[in-house]
């Protein structure tokens, strides 16, 4: 681990929000990052199966993100080459009704900013969701609109919509997304992971 990976994961910032959640759980930081790191994936937050199991994306949404990139599970975890770098590092919980709750901000202003500065080897950026895209490109735009203009980010950066099953209608409604982006996509994180 590093300096600032193990300050995350001693992190107790938000115990009090957690505890009075729905799932009135405690913080559990899932850290994912070596400085050797060529790609970032930049997320949201940990959903309630990364928290229980402590490896980031370890359910449908990272087998769906691992397809769009192109890469098998031995790749994707090999914190050598792969840094999974969410807005918050824990799983804020679920609201009265059971949905999703945000990420909370206290954790990117008091960790991202040193998480990003520790990270000085990256060749690509994948930013996923509306949280990670307005923090690592500045964008005010909703993520339909930021993705479609990835262009304008590539090949450095590729923003993408969250890859859960609920945005499976958005994907049918926008073909482009598998047609155009995820095959110059899967070519740049090749070269960087063969780089």
């Amino acid at each position: 681990m590093n300096d600032v990976g193990d300050r995350i994961e001693a992190c107790r910032l938000c115990a009090d929000r957690f505890a009075a959640t729905k799932t009135a759980h405690a913080p559990r930081p899932v850290v994912w990052f070596r400085r050797s790191a060529r790609l970032l994936i930049a997320g949201q937050a940990p959903g309630m199966r990364v928290h229980a199991s402590g490896k980031p994306f370890d359910d449908q949404s990272g087998r769906r993100l691992r397809d769009w990139l192109g890469l098998s599970a031995d790749e994707f975890y090999d914190l050598s080459r792969v840094a999974i770098v969410p807005m918050a590092f824990c799983f804020p919980g679920y609201d009265a009704r059971g949905s999703d709750l945000p990420p909370p901000k206290d954790c990117a202003r008091t960790w991202h900013e040193q998480v990003m500065q520790s990270l000085d080897n990256l060749s690509l950026k994948v930013v996923i969701g509306g949280p990670a895209q307005r923090w690592h490109l500045g964008t005010r735009e909703g993520v339909t609109d930021t993705v479609k203009a990835w262009r304008n980010h590539a090949p450095g950066v590729f923003p993408l919509p969250h890859p859960s099953w609920r945005n499976t209608a958005w994907l049918r409604r926008n073909s482009w997304f598998e047609e155009e982006l995820l095959p110059r996509l899967r070519a740049q994180v090749r070269r960087v992971m063969d780089g």
